[in-house]
């Protein structure tokens, strides 16, 4: 009987620890992916706002050709121009910055994210001087442009899961931190230079920014020596040392400056952009040889982005395979460029075409990842250990430069549900520089976990609560499976692995002692927030939310604040517990005064006691008088009416974001979004209606009969 019970033994061993090995196609694909690629332009201005259309920023997640273009893209950025024109002497208004909110609210249904800068002027005087563009330029003094900073940063904090990175901005045309008024004009003869104070001047609003732009986003300079000058000192010299990957996402100053290229590829050092601009001791003069080095070194662990502006740099401008002299692309590749414009310059872009590398380059633009291969166990038993090892590349020009999840999960084939394992592994750090990758990990069975097969599949969510569970935030891989299907689930933003593992109940059960261990909720977030809004009424703020998935949720804490910063408790919310279908919840805020912003967030407390934050939304009431004559100016038209429903805004900047119409009974009957004056009521039956309208200053009702 021993031989017997050897090969039972022998057995049952190889059967626990058998595995397969999965070789993954390369996709040669152009796909949509969160924070890359070619981005859109838009802007607004003071004098008039112009809100984003959802439905515009939707259709460019589709394949389409930009204006000038001879290319087709997918875009998942929005560049967004914000011009203070008006607020040069003045606080931005409270209308502007509720705009903003609403913008930020349209990028966030849209499933896109937005790379702000701000400016003060895009005129360009070109009298009295004899060159193209002269002063006075039109800029802001530094004491307006740190208020304005201050006044941002609640928005800033608000939005800052849809935001990509901020651009400085605000000093000189364009914000592009050249031809100022105010922080010293380096186009000027006979030094063409910037001074210590200058310097100092430049320093304190990138300072200023830092602070207000929140900690987990980059802020990105027009040229290198602002960075350097910045983080060394005014007298830091352009050969000072680069970010090295021990300093990189630590939260510090040095690792959270990026860079913008405004006029990339436009002359040898792109005019002016790698340039030593002196101080008060010291000349300028362009210094390619220490700076081009510098931004190719730093750029690895910070965000690049930019533009071409000018095509006579031809033909080094144009793609590396064309001529001898050429090294467009591989600059790209070299300088570790996440994104450019897609709209301006095209006469240099549009070349990319003609020279047959422009398909490369809308891949490679940021991050591309690629799978080669995976290793995982066949069975395992609860309680136990599953192996996994996935080997994979980046083939793009950078490395993801926001923070991202990364998670294994196994869903069971016959009843769906999910089990979640956080892998210890950070995406920023896979480079495009040829490396392969590997995730090795040994991962725990719970005891609980149910037995049954279970298909593995990889997710890098966007880790921000409102982003996570929308898979317009999470990265796709560039692979197919061995039978040449796609490895991407468009409906949840899940990666297929191509592999099914048995869990079965034949081991005792034991606990594994192993670091990682699947849980029944994400390891990234309990609860995946749809929406979570702070809207304005007569007296009272509205909070409103929706989950789509709760996990042992026990309670929301709903918390206030005055800044954004310091949060106090204002309610507690009871949670469903677990579920996987829509839960809605409300909350109205009495205790708040008028013309006084407020801003929210939710702490989500599971019934462990763990607690995980939303993100902030701010509400804020109009005077008594002001929000009084608002409500006046808004019309509705038949009242009664019979088919027809109109709406009119009298004040000219105020758009109608969204309408309900519900029975004296509270049931919605009707619904409407978007930036709609009429709606069609004719199937309602006959009675009294409480119509409310939702803008960026508040929601209205007013009652409305139908007959």
């Amino acid at each position: 009987m021993r031989p017997i019970f050897f090969l039972y033994c022998l057995f049952a061993f190889q059967q626990m620890t058998a595995q397969t090995t999965i070789n993954y196609q390369s996709s040669s694909d152009d796909f949509p992916n969160p924070e890359r690629g070619f981005y859109r332009y838009t802007e607004t201005r003071s004098g008039s706002y112009n809100l984003l259309s959802q439905a515009e920023l939707e259709s460019y997640r589709l394949s389409h050709t930009p204006p000038t273009a001879n290319y087709s893209i997918y875009s998942t950025l929005i560049f967004r121009y914000f011009f203070l024109e008006d607020f040069k002497n003045s606080n931005i208004s409270q209308s502007f910055l509720n705009n903003m909110q609403t913008d930020f609210n349209t990028a966030r249904a849209a499933g896109v994210k937005i790379i702000p800068r701000f400016a003060y002027t895009d005129e360009v005087n070109d009298t009295g001087c004899g060159n193209w563009i002269c002063p006075p330029y039109g800029d802001a003094p530094k004491a307006w442009v740190l208020t304005h900073i201050s006044q941002l940063a609640p928005v800033l904090e608000a939005n800052k899961d849809v935001i990509a990175a901020v651009q400085m901005g605000f000093i000189g045309v364009w914000g592009e931190n050249y031809y100022t008024d105010y922080f010293g004009d380096a186009s000027q003869a006979p030094d063409y230079k910037l001074t210590d104070d200058d310097w100092s001047d430049r320093i304190e609003v990138l300072n200023a920014l830092l602070d207000a732009v929140p900690e987990e986003r980059m802020v990105q300079v027009r040229y290198p020596q602002m960075k350097q000058r910045t983080v060394y000192g005014i007298s830091a010299p352009t050969s000072s040392a680069a970010l090295g990957a021990a300093e990189a996402f630590t939260g510090t100053n040095k690792a959270r400056i990026g860079f913008h290229n405004d006029c990339l590829l436009a002359s040898a050092d792109d005019y002016g952009t790698y340039t030593d601009y002196g101080n008060t001791a010291t000349s300028s003069g362009s210094d390619t040889t220490n700076l081009k080095p510098y931004f190719a070194a730093d750029s690895r662990y910070v965000v690049v982005g930019g533009e071409t502006c000018d095509d006579a740099f031809s033909p080094q401008n144009d793609c590396a395979s064309s001529d001898p002299a050429a090294y467009g692309d591989t600059e790209l590749e070299r300088m570790h460029y996440s994104y450019l414009n897609a709209q301006y310059n095209n006469d240099v872009n549009n070349d990319w075409v003609t020279d047959n590398c422009m398909e490369d380059i809308k891949k490679r633009l940021g991050y591309r990842l690629e799978l080669q291969s995976g290793t995982f166990s066949d069975a395992a038993q609860p309680g136990q250990i599953m192996d996994i090892n996935i080997s994979l590349q980046n083939l793009g020009f950078a490395a993801p430069f926001n923070e991202r999840g990364v998670e294994l999960i196994l869903r069971n084939t016959s009843t769906s549900e999910r089990w979640y394992a956080n892998l210890n592994t950070d995406p920023r750090l896979w480079l495009a520089d040829g490396s392969t990758y590997t995730i090795s990990e040994s991962l725990c069975l719970p005891g609980e976990i149910p037995t049954g097969d279970y298909e593995l599949l990889l997710h890098l969510p966007d880790p921000m609560p409102l982003l996570y569970a929308n898979p317009d935030y999470s990265i796709r891989l560039a692979n197919k499976l061995p039978d040449n299907s796609d490895v991407w689930e468009g409906s949840t933003g899940y990666n297929q692995l191509g592999h099914t593992i048995t869990i079965d109940n034949m081991a005792t059960n034991n606990a594994c002692n192993t670091e990682t261990t699947f849980a029944a909720s994400s390891a990234i977030l309990p609860v995946q927030f749809i929406h979570f809004e702070a809207v304005p009424a007569e007296n009272t703020i509205q909070l409103s939310w929706s989950t789509s998935v709760e996990i042992n949720n026990k309670v929301f804490e709903l918390q206030r604040s005055e800044d954004a910063k310091v949060f106090s408790s204002v309610a507690f919310i009871a949670g469903y517990g677990t579920t996987e279908e829509r839960q809605d919840y409300q909350y109205t805020d009495t205790d708040v005064q008028k013309e006084k912003t407020y801003y929210y967030r939710l702490a989500q407390i599971d019934v462990d006691g763990r607690t995980s934050y939303s993100s902030v939304v701010s509400g804020r009431l109009e005077s008594i008088d002001g929000w009084q004559t608002f409500v006046e100016s808004i019309q509705i038209f038949p009242n009664p009416s019979t088919s027809d429903l109109y709406i009119q805004v009298e004040e000219s900047k105020i758009t109608i974001q969204e309408i309900e119409i519900r029975d004296l009974l509270g049931q919605l009957v009707l619904s409407k979004t978007g930036n709609t004056g009429s709606c069609s009521v004719s199937h309602l039956p006959k009675g009294s209606y409480i119509l409310s309208i939702k803008t960026e200053r508040g929601m209205v009702s007013k009652k409305w009969e139908k007959m």
